[in-house]
């Protein structure tokens, strides 16, 4: 039987700052008693869309992994890319909410990381399917 440990500690600990993100939306929602959406509100805007950037990209990344760690990728490889990932959505989500929805480093390098290990992953699994 195969072993995807690698895969499975980078989805746990994105698994979290999803949890973690969908919290913060939920506490928002509560205190200012808006039932859907954000009510128009900025603060809302941001932490909804927060945790949905999360979500459009964690899973993406993920499978990517997950496909290069069935094929062989080494495990040296694929903690970096791992690392590398939540390293880049946590910057991106700090980014994101101290910016509010603006500019800021942290939401810049965020988006650069993550993307970066995106390219790198697609790469490897075609190359991988040839």
């Amino acid at each position: 039987m195969m072993s995807l440990q690698v895969t499975a500690l980078y989805a746990g600990l994105c698994a979290l700052l999803v949890i973690a993100l969908a919290f913060k939306v939920v506490a928002f929602r509560r205190g200012k008693k808006v039932g859907l959406g954000t009510g128009g509100d900025k603060e809302g805007q941001i932490v909804v869309r927060t945790h949905a950037n999360a979500i459009e990209y964690i899973p993406l990344a993920l499978i990517l992994m997950l496909i290069a760690e069935i094929n062989g990728l080494s495990h040296l490889w694929l903690h970096c890319l791992g690392g590398a990932l939540v390293l880049g959505r946590l910057l991106h989500a700090i980014g994101l909410i101290a910016g509010r929805g603006g500019y800021h480093p942290g939401r810049f390098i965020g988006t650069s990381l993550t993307w970066l290990v995106i390219i790198i992953l697609a790469v490897i699994n075609i190359a991988a399917a040839f």
